[in-house]
């Protein structure tokens, strides 16, 4: 599962180009935050590494991408080390799926409030601001959280998550599935 690049909005490439302009060049990878400082929470372990052995200590010039997951998978992160931008991501989503899965089965008006509200929040703090600024828009266009009952935030919860694999070229997921995959286990009983 090679993931494509992901790339940045022009607008959060224009808050990043308003600071230093000098010709530092970045590896491929590394993505700024708003400070203009490199942000780990976006940025892969190899990418990471790459910088570090370069020597880049303050770049400027901004790289949306993230590099292949084979690249990332052959280095050995410390268990204590921050979370790079994949490992970020596959525990969010672990985390997401597992809240839809214990969704009650018809929520109350006020489950629904807390966890649209919740989502909207998630959106906005989530590290990696790119990713961050990324799954806000997709809500805003059409793909308002569904949370009236466990198999409708369950199934939103797929789609979500499969949006982002088809902008990193990555498989899609049957959403048919979901709930085996994240609540009741694999139909075959490997799960126990």
């Amino acid at each position: 599962m090679p993931p494509q690049p992901l790339d940045a909005t022009p607008e959060q490439k224009a808050q990043v180009d308003e600071g230093d302009r000098s010709p530092k060049q970045l590896p491929k990878g590394v993505v700024l935050g708003p400070d203009g400082k490199p942000c780990r929470s976006c940025t892969s372990v190899s990418s990471w590494f790459a910088m570090a052995k370069q020597g880049t200590a303050n770049p400027t010039n901004i790289s949306t991408t993230t590099p292949p997951a084979q690249v990332t998978a052959s280095l050995d992160m410390p268990a204590d080390c921050p979370p790079d931008v994949e490992q970020l991501g596959r525990s969010a989503w672990t985390l997401l799926h597992t809240m839809a899965a214990s969704y009650p089965e018809k929520a109350s008006s006020e489950q629904q409030k807390e966890t649209t509200t919740f989502m909207q929040l998630f959106g906005k703090m989530y590290p990696c601001w790119v990713c961050a600024d990324d799954f806000r828009a997709w809500m805003k266009d059409g793909n308002e959280p569904r949370v009236s009952s466990r198999a409708d935030f369950g199934q939103w919860m797929c789609e979500a998550h499969n949006a982002v694999n088809v902008k990193l070229g990555k498989k899609s997921f049957d959403c048919k599935k979901w709930e085996e995959r994240w609540r009741t286990g694999w139909k075959d009983g490997r799960c126990g």
